[in-house]
């Protein structure tokens, strides 16, 4: 059996403030609108998917692809029956209705609702209300209601294709929900367990809230790097990639930028993907003298193909001299153009060794480095 689903993007959320409709504001980085897409696609029980728009919205929703696209009507069930009406043709047998402004709806809610089509016409997630509930009138409580059988509404809300796509088109009156043209039409709907986390976006302050429980699986990762060169013949040394007049210059394989390396380093452990030697191995000839920005950017490149960003970079330089401080300015502006880091994201730093060991010395240079990668 196919499963469609069907996400109902075509209303104007005004309550919710902002300006743009609420589907297309952003929380916790991205749309409102990507985010409940990506779920559905997400999900392997999901073979296709139908976006019903505004007409208005279109600069919006152009951008997004391998998506079914279905203009909206002037109500909410208009949206639904254009929806379900674009599937038509397309040989699918259920049909998930789904709110776009449900952005952190979860796989296993999908599923659930998915499987209990198997043996029902009609399935949807609920919440039982725990709540004692109050009748009101001019702000004083005019009686009690009783909580008992009642549920709190959520979807993706299901049912085998035909029966809603026909129960849509006979219906001749609002509803609040797609179960409520499937009850008049006398089918049955099963209910499966929802969850709290499954919030409808419709206020301004339901988007601190989404935001928090989509953030919830940011991926942070920290990576450490520390190289060492030693000194011998030469009138500069490359720290940073800035050039600093010395006499002596820092021996290496490549340019031996001892604190570029560092970061480097710091970079690709942040991944679990070793060091420059596993991907730049210094018994390569072609490496040679090689200026270190092409180690960097590989790092820099290869965190971004794995979705995640820099967040900053902390490099301590640890020597006699040359004197560190009048370059460190120049160190962390070229830094942060090669990561594409504003300067206040690099730190360059410097310390002495109190003239213990090699560094002490004046034998070489030492670095520490430290990255930090955020995936949201």
């Amino acid at each position: 059996m196919t499963t469609a689903a069907i996400i109902v993007a075509a209303g104007r959320g005004k309550r919710a403030g902002g300006g743009l409709p609420k589907q297309w504001r952003t929380v916790s980085g991205r749309r409102v609108a990507d985010w409940t897409i990506d779920a559905f696609r997400a999900s392997p029980h999901v073979d296709q998917i139908v976006l019903v728009v505004h007409p208005d919205d279109a600069e919006q929703y152009q951008s997004i692809d391998n998506l079914r696209i279905a203009l909206g009507g002037a109500t909410r069930d208009e949206s639904v029956r254009n929806g379900l009406e674009a599937l038509a043709n397309s040989a699918c047998d259920k049909v998930l209705i789904h709110d776009v402004a449900r952005p952190c709806v979860s796989g296993d809610i999908i599923l659930d609702v998915v499987r209990a089509l198997d043996d029902s016409i009609g399935a949807a997630p609920a919440l039982a209300v725990t709540d004692a509930l109050w009748t009101g009138k001019s702000d004083r409580v005019s009686g009690l209601q009783d909580r008992s059988h009642l549920y709190r509404a959520q979807t993706p809300q299901g049912f085998r294709y035909a029966d809603i796509l026909r129960a849509h088109r006979d219906s001749k009156s609002p509803a609040s929900d797609d179960v409520e043209i499937a009850l008049r039409a006398g089918l049955d709907v099963t209910i499966v367990e929802g969850h709290e986390n499954n919030l409808k976006i419709t206020t301004p302050e339901d988007f601190e809230r989404a935001g928090k429980i989509l953030g919830g699986g940011m991926d942070i990762r920290l990576g450490n790097g520390y190289d060492v060169h030693r000194f011998g013949d030469g009138d500069h040394v490359i720290l940073c990639g800035v050039k600093i007049p010395h006499d002596r210059g820092l021996q290496g394989h490549s340019d031996a930028d001892v604190g570029m390396h560092a970061i480097t380093d710091a970079i690709y452990g942040a991944m679990a993907e070793g060091d420059i030697g596993r991907h730049f191995p210094p018994s390569d000839p072609k490496w040679k003298g090689a200026d270190s920005q092409i180690f960097l950017r590989h790092a820099v490149e290869m965190a971004v193909s794995k979705g995640f960003k820099i967040s900053n970079i902390d490099c301590t330089l640890i020597c006699e001299n040359p004197k560190i401080g009048p370059h460190s300015a120049a160190m962390q502006s070229r830094m942060g153009e090669i990561m594409g880091l504003q300067t206040d994201r690099v730190s360059i730093k410097a310390t002495t060794s109190e003239r213990l060991g090699f560094t002490g010395r004046k034998e070489g240079i030492a670095a520490i480095a430290t990255a930090t990668l955020v995936k949201e």
